[in-house]
């Protein structure tokens, strides 16, 4: 992987997290937290959507993959949280 490769991970992690935290509870959570949050939301994203046999070819198709994990990730700990 190349800076080029990586920068492009972080700036779609931060734009995933950024999205999911607007969705799940109306804002951010800061850079890093997003950046944190949408990595992790692109790898539940990702195991989700290969369960249901739809696969992510494009950047767009990325994000929306890593938005929808990242949401599911929000909610999960949303769980958790309250009790």
């Amino acid at each position: 992987m190349d800076l080029t490769a990586l920068i492009i991970y972080l700036a779609l992690g931060a734009i995933a997290g950024w999205i999911a935290g607007l969705i799940m509870k109306g804002g951010g959570f800061g850079l890093i937290v997003n950046i944190i949050v949408g990595i992790v939301g692109a790898v539940i994203g990702g195991w989700v959507f290969s369960l249901l046999g739809f696969e992510s070819t494009s950047l767009v198709g990325s994000i929306i993959t890593a938005v929808v994990g990242a949401v599911i990730l929000l909610f999960v700990i949303g769980l958790f949280k309250k009790n």
